[in-house]
């Protein structure tokens, strides 16, 4: 039966994206668009508004709880400017993209991927070293709203949740620690910061069916939990290659498809 396939399908996507968000620390969005493209074939607005509706439920709880038993934490401050820009950025991005056709999308997604890379390409690990020995918890705010800004954005536009925009934003930016890093990114998977941005898809009817929803929802509790597990058990330099080569095989598929 159909609604089987999509149940099974659906699984499929959350699993994968449950495993790239744990182990990278990012909300699993990159992933559920690409998936959900290729294993339900769906068109670009309805994978993007698919990834912003599973991710309301806070089904990257077991990540952070990983992430937290592994020693690292979160200051309160981060999450509250990250998450006033989060809203805002959210919204805006939500109206836009309803705005524009899929190319635009998805080559707005391909230029955001590549400046991601390059971010992470250009990051020196000296100076974030040097940085761990200091107070991980003093940073301005104007930059943390900035990030939740672009993150916020970048989830509405595209519907990929904002997690390489929080992550790379603070590792690559602001030389926090990248498995702090990840932690911050992950606990805005537990947040519902994606409400406004998620209903604004919902409410123009660009998602797929309940079936699939319900699939992927599962597959990212399970994801999410096993992909963090391994991440405690490797350096951050491992972290930091894997989310390079992530972020290139996503921005190649979608390159890929805005060309064909």
């Amino acid at each position: 039966m159909s609604w089987v396939h999509d149940l099974l399908a659906g699984a499929g996507v959350g699993l994968v994206g449950g495993l790239t968000s744990g182990f990278m620390g990012t909300s699993p969005g990159g992933g559920l668009v690409i998936f959900t493209v290729l294993l339900l074939g769906a068109e670009q607005h309805v994978a993007q508004g698919t990834s912003l509706i599973t991710q309301v439920p806070p089904t990257g709880l077991a990540g952070v709880r990983r992430y937290w038993q592994g020693g690292n934490r979160s200051p309160l401050p981060w999450i509250a400017w990250i998450g006033i820009g989060f809203l805002i950025g959210g919204a805006g991005g939500g109206y836009a993209a309803a705005a524009v056709p899929d190319a635009v999308l998805q080559w707005t997604y391909v230029v955001y991927l590549t400046a991601l890379i390059a971010l992470l390409l250009l990051r020196r690990d000296r100076k974030e070293e040097s940085n761990e020995a200091g107070d991980r918890d003093d940073r301005p705010w104007p930059p943390l709203l900035l990030i939740g800004m672009l993150a916020g954005f970048s989830s509405g536009f595209m519907g990929i949740g904002g997690g390489l925009a929080i992550t790379v934003g603070l590792a690559a930016g602001l030389r926090v620690p990248q498995h702090q890093a990840q932690l911050v990114s992950l606990i805005f998977s537990v947040i519902p910061t994606n409400i406004p941005a998620a209903w604004i898809y919902w409410s123009k009817g660009l998602t797929v069916g309940w079936p699939a929803i319900v699939g992927i929802v599962a597959g990212l509790w399970i994801g999410t939990d096993l992909g963090a597990r391994m991440a405690n058990g490797v350096s951050k330099s491992v972290l930091r290659r894997a989310m390079i080569a992530l972020v290139s095989l996503m921005a190649l598929y979608m390159s890929h498809k805005a060309l064909t």
